[in-house]
């Protein structure tokens, strides 16, 4: 048995414990497992993919990133796209396929066996933590701790001079990244895509702060509704380009003119992504490796390895596509008092 293991979309941390779990699973049952390069371009002509070693996954635990390396390449995109995929098992000798990624890498997953049957087991991965059917994804823990780690740090320069900051986090369609993190690191104002804010009310919140002598932390999800028209691009799975869109700055601009002040703008960006992942990333990101060797083993193909209520469970791929877990009403209703809620 030989099983291919890829990871698509954008990088995060726990990634590489992942494919080492995934790895030692593997060889516990026999199996050989095979690397496939660049996310689902490994998957097409001229993709890569190479047996891995266990030299070469010891001691990867604790790196960030993936080795295997990532794109955000989508064979649905392209002509024969899906067709040059399922062919590719047969070329890379692979007789099952572990594809970790987000809702657009696992969405193609479930698309490739419902269409092709193919033998496609998912793992949930992304810092956004908007995956439908589970509790956990990689990276989310990490970058929850940069980000709350971050403000913390621009308490110190906000309160020295008395200013407004705008911290803009990570978060296409989902609020758990900035809500959580702006909650842990104190921040004062909290805008979220799941909760329409009124940027006069925001600026009404500012104003008065600053009559009270106080400084403000505004923390912005990058998917929140912008204050004006923003430019935008799109990659090849329709998505609007966020980090380099200018959203913070669309906030400063509205609020400088509004409040009569020059506030600062820190966009966390890829930096959410970056460095070596927390003690839980690295554990639970094992974990659902393992699942996903389990569910293969156990012929349940078409499924991710999910965490619900802490326990592994299996979840349709096909659950997954074109959905999004965000924030509740319950858990912002419960975390509310501590910002400025309700603008």
């Amino acid at each position: 048995m030989r099983i291919g293991v890829l990871t698509g979309g954008g990088d995060c941390p726990g990634l590489n414990a992942a494919i080492r779990s995934i790895f030692y699973r593997a060889k516990e049952n026999g199996w050989e497992t095979i690397g496939i390069h660049m996310g689902w371009k490994g998957m097409l002509p001229g993709g890569k993919g190479k047996e891995i070693s266990e030299s070469e996954i010891e001691g990867i635990t604790n790196i960030g990133g993936t080795y295997l390396g990532s794109s955000r390449t989508n064979p649905y995109k392209l002509e024969n796209g899906p067709k040059q995929v399922a062919d590719a098992f047969k070329e890379h000798g692979i007789d099952a396929l572990v594809a970790i990624g987000g809702e657009d890498t696992l969405g193609v997953a479930g698309k490739l066996h419902s269409e092709f049957k193919l033998p496609i087991v998912g793992v949930p991965k992304t810092v956004d933590h908007d995956i439908m059917g589970t509790d956990y994804t990689i990276g989310f823990d990490t970058a929850v701790n940069i980000a709350a780690d971050s403000i913390d740090r621009l308490h110190t320069t906000a309160r020295s001079h008395n200013r407004t900051f705008i911290v803009e986090i990570m978060g296409r369609h989902a609020g758990w990244l900035t809500l959580r993190a702006g909650i842990a690191g104190g921040a004062h104002i909290i805008l979220i895509p799941e909760k329409p804010c009124d940027i006069n009310k925001v600026c009404d919140a500012i104003k008065k702060r600053e009559k009270m002598g106080k400084y403000t932390l505004l923390a912005i999800s990058e998917g929140v509704a912008p204050p004006k028209k923003l430019a935008e691009k799109h990659d090849d799975f329709g998505h609007v380009g966020l980090t380099n869109r200018g959203m913070a700055q669309a906030f400063k601009e509205v609020i400088d003119e509004n409040c009569k002040m020059d506030c600062r703008v820190m966009v966390l960006g890829h930096l959410l992504r970056g460095g070596s992942p927390t003690a839980y990333d690295r554990i639970m990101a094992s974990k659902v490796g393992a699942a996903a060797v389990d569910f293969i083993k156990e012929k349940k193909f078409g499924m991710m390895a999910a965490i619900q209520g802490g326990q592994i469970a299996p979840f349709p791929l096909k659950d997954v596509v074109g959905k999004y877990k965000t924030v509740s009403d319950q858990e912002y209703a419960l975390l509310k008092s501590l910002f400025e809620g309700d603008i």
